[in-house]
């Protein structure tokens, strides 16, 4: 498919003529020369938005099958892209063919998932609590709540996954299975890229029969088309991934809204590693090649990069901070994401290299001609002085990481305390460790959103049970994930109806059970 540097608004594809920019190789460290993508004004957001508040009703009262056929046809659409839309994503982001591959499938995956989710229909939460006219001391009206969704969506892709988090990605799929349309700002990063899927969204769209407005995608330049967005009064939720200093901006335009709206913003984590006793003495050097694989898997560039390691100071801890750096100064330098991701990369370094009493210990080789290429880089500090120097739980967004010496299990619950919010927390244990390891579980457990043993936590598996969240500054909102089918109820909010006539409730709370879905009828599980 030729690019043409459009945005896509319902059913069209519209040239912004509000400036425009080319789209970057990275590894060249130059633009890719055609075409030029057009900038949208803000008379382009009232467009979409108008389309898609238009969209709502239609869209959100369609069958579920058919919401879930939609679902598929994209994965299908993104499929039939083939070879051209891994070469571009490539060139645009610099990240491996064989991970973009994946990222693809993973893509696919979750769009499948979310169909599943919308067939079986679970995600309504319908309930029905039937009339009991003759209760004393007084009668129960006919109560029924379904879940309905939020309204029209803006999404924000992500620098870091170009598919799997972008204009197709989890933010979108969910939102869509919950029924509401979605507007996607395509990340700088990678414009030919989002217009690749964006038509393919647009295709399925329009061949599933879907009301215009389902879907657009817009460009802009700055953060002016990102704050029309979230200001519109047409928009009723938000999901962001990316920097917390992003996701805050569009939180305080969020709250200044006439209408305060919420902003599922996933934004900033270190994921501590807690390296227990038996289990670092046991296997230092492995414990040590599998952490120096995960800290520069993707140039270090995941949410979820280990980026503090947390162990009781010793010879096997010493074992596996040489092991950790032998390792690390084997690791080629990768090229990053963009100039500006690699600059603040270079930056955070320059900040911890420059703080007192924290030692570096390794780095990666060099990258040698090799534009916007991140070396790894290791770091030891005390626990005492971590927890006195605020500015080591910073997150470094690269291959760069901190092991933090602590003399007793009641330092690290020192440490783990003082933590911000984080997406994961892992611990290595051997079964004499389990003592130490639920002394640590309720801290962590007020810390994060995952909690994972023996491994680490790069790889994100887009399942019913992943929790992809946790508490600020990891998100700004808790309560829900941005991965698995748990994702979905970002979007929704319940909605009770008593004592309406059954021809005017929803199809899954009418008597029948036209949509053949389970419901808790009367405080228990009724079968289809």
């Amino acid at each position: 498919m030729q690019l043409t540097g459009e945005m896509l608004i319902g059913h069209e594809a519209v040239r912004g003529q509000a400036g425009s920019q080319r789209a970057f190789n990275p590894a060249a460290n130059a633009e890719i020369a055609e075409p030029p993508f057009g900038f949208g004004s803000r008379e382009d957001v009232d467009r979409a938005v108008g389309l898609a508040t238009r969209a709502f009703d239609p869209y959100r009262n369609l069958p579920l099958e058919r919401r879930a056929a939609f679902l598929e046809a994209i994965a299908d659409e993104i499929m039939a892209l083939g070879d051209a839309l891994i070469e571009r994503a490539h060139a645009e982001s610099g990240l491996p063919v064989a991970r973009l591959t994946g990222e693809r499938a993973r893509t696919t995956g979750q769009l499948r998932l979310f169909a599943q989710v919308v067939r079986d229909g679970h995600f309504l939460r319908a309930t029905v609590d039937t009339a009991q006219p003759e209760r004393q001391p007084a009668p129960r009206a006919d109560l029924r709540l379904a879940k309905i969704p939020l309204g029209p969506v803006a999404v924000f892709g992500a620098s870091n996954f170009p598919l799997a988090f972008s204009v197709a990605g989890g933010d979108t799929a969910s939102a869509l299975a919950a029924g509401a349309p979605v507007i996607v700002k395509a990340h700088s990063a990678h414009l030919g890229t989002s217009e690749l899927v964006g038509r393919a969204v647009q295709r399925a769209a329009q061949r599933q029969g879907m009301p215009e407005g389902v879907f657009s995608l817009l460009i802009g330049a700055g953060r002016d088309i990102g704050e029309a967005l979230v200001a519109h009064p047409g928009i009723k939720a938000v999901g962001f991934t990316g920097s917390r200093q992003g996701g805050l901006a569009l939180l305080r335009i969020a709250n200044s809204r006439h209408e305060p709206i919420p902003v599922y913003a996933e934004m900033s984590s270190i994921n501590p590693v807690f390296l227990l006793p038996q289990a670092l003495a046991a296997r230092p050097e492995a414990l040590a090649q599998g952490f120096a694989d995960s800290l520069t898997m993707g140039a270090g560039q995941f949410c979820t990069n280990p980026g503090l390691v947390l162990a009781i100071d010793g010879p096997d801890l010493g074992r596996f901070v040489d092991a950790a750096a032998k390792a690390l100064s084997a690791k080629a330098a990768q090229t990053m994401l963009t100039p500006g991701i690699h600059a603040a990369y270079l930056d955070g370094r320059a900040q911890v290299d420059a703080l007192e009493g924290v030692e570096r210990v390794a780095c990666g080789s060099e990258a040698a001609g090799q534009a916007n290429a991140a070396q790894a880089a290791l770091y030891v500090t005390d626990a005492q002085r971590l927890l006195r120097t605020p500015a080591l739980q910073a997150e470094m967004f690269g291959p760069a990481s901190v092991v933090v010496k602590a003399r007793s299990v009641d330092e690290l619950l020192q440490v783990a305390d003082l933590l911000e919010g984080q997406l994961t927390a892992t611990l290595h244990l051997d079964e004499g460790d389990h003592d130490a390891a639920r002394r640590l579980l309720p801290v962590l457990e007020r810390k994060c959103g995952r909690i994972l043993a023996n491994g680490f936590p790069t790889g994100v598996e887009v399942c019913h049970a992943m929790v992809h969240g946790g508490p600020f500054p990891a998100t700004s909102n808790p309560m829900y994930s941005s991965v698995g089918s748990s994702a979905i109820d970002r979007f929704l909010r319940p909605v009770c109806y008593q004592d309406l006539p059954d021809g005017l409730l929803p199809a899954a709370l009418k008597k029948t059970n036209p949509q053949g879905i389970w419901r808790l009828v009367n405080g228990a599980m009724a079968q289809p």
